[in-house]
């Protein structure tokens, strides 16, 4: 039996090009390597799972490179980036202060950067969750950061930039990275999916870049396990039933409840997904995003906007066609408000079923006219 590899790691990026969502910081970063225009400390910030580790290596990697390609890239072949895919490289070193975060751990770390590599240019030691090392690690490293030997390049990654010092930051050139767009997350789950001949509609993998919420390690990781659930043949059916995702299709539903008036419709509904298991709360939310979907679905320039799989944005178009702009507007804030009051309720379902009668009534009560016509 073969070993399995998550795709995360599987597919982890090993050149600039193939870094999914950060284009500008790693043409930043090659531009840097071609102009010979390194710093001594750089600090990537941001979210989990969007790129900041990978680009550390890569960067380690590259400018060890001893035959650099003309577009900035490492070569591949020679020994210092042998050394470096095979996971034997003394050129990289690499710290989770998470567990490595007092004095002595910091200590140790400063002693090593003293000792030249052997092969290549640079040691570059990657230091990652950086803010949380303690303040007296943080004060034993500060001298050293400003002014490391030559040889010696420092990357600090951290999710929480707010929490590093100042006096650390002022010593660094910050990168600051960005969570990945639904589009970018599609297109490299296709990817992998072509590469590993699972067939996936592209509505499924939509769902799975929405999960993720920006980070690609995590759309990766729930990419394999609604694989291993559905065998390899990921539908939009099979992955809302095993992330537990409510279907757009009911909020369909009782947008057209809402649209006629049909009170005992949308109750019924209510009930019906509620019997699946799926919490109020979840449902509201839901509900005020979807009611915000067919408002930027009314103009053709807004549509950009709308984060969702091409079968169902055209089901966003024509619904919105039948929706009154006040009615959308008014719908949006009785669900945000029954959102808002929803943790403090004590009879959470019935506060649900009064927020979807007032929505019924939008029509009937006349408040999808504009203002100036009620006044009359």
């Amino acid at each position: 039996m073969d070993h399995y590899i998550v795709s995360a790691r599987k597919y982890r990026p090993s050149t600039f090009n193939s870094v999914v969502g950060q284009k500008s910081l790693t043409t930043t970063l090659k531009n840097a390597i071609l102009n010979n225009k390194l710093a001594h400390a750089y600090l990537f910030s941001g979210p989990r799972g969007v790129g900041k580790t990978s680009c550390a290596r890569i960067f380690a990697k590259t400018i060890n490179c001893m035959n650099l390609t003309a577009t900035g890239d490492a070569c591949n072949t020679c020994e210092s980036c042998r050394s470096f895919d095979e996971q034997r490289s003394l050129n990289i070193h690499e710290l989770d202060a998470a567990s490595n975060n007092s004095v002595d751990d910091i200590r140790t770390l400063i002693d090593q950067v003293r000792i030249p590599p052997q092969v290549g240019k640079y040691k570059v030691y990657i230091i990652d969750e950086v803010h949380m090392l303690s303040s007296q690690a943080f004060n034993a490293f500060l001298k050293t950061l400003e002014e490391p030997p030559k040889h010696a390049i420092f990357i600090l990654a951290t999710t929480e930039k707010q929490k590093v010092l100042a006096t650390i930051l002022s010593r660094c050139q910050v990168y600051d990275f960005t969570r990945i767009s639904i589009a970018d997350m599609v297109e490299h789950l296709q990817f992998v999916a072509s590469s590993e001949n699972i067939t996936a509609e592209p509505e499924a993998l939509n769902i799975i870049a929405q999960k993720a919420d920006g980070g690609l390690r995590d759309a990766l990781s729930i990419f394999d396990q609604v694989v291993s659930y559905t065998g390899g043949n990921v539908t939009y059916q099979s992955v809302i039933e095993n992330l537990n995702v409510l279907d757009y299709e009911y909020y369909f539903r009782i947008t057209d409840a809402v649209l006629k008036g049909e009170i005992r419709t949308c109750m019924l509904l209510l009930n019906e997904i509620m019997e699946k298991g799926f919490d109020g709360q979840h449902i509201i939310t839901g509900l005020a995003a979807h009611f915000r979907d067919l408002l930027v679905s009314k103009d053709e320039s807004t549509l950009v906007l709308l984060e969702v799989g091409a079968s169902i944005r055209d089901h966003y178009r024509e619904m919105a066609k039948q929706c009154p702009v006040p009615l959308l507007y008014r719908a949006i804030e009785l669900a945000n408000q029954c959102d808002l009051n929803y943790r403090e309720s004590r009879n959470k379902k019935l506060l649900l079923e009064l927020t979807l009668i007032q929505l019924c009534q939008i029509q009937e009560a006349g408040l999808n006219q504009p203002d100036d016509k009620k006044k009359t």
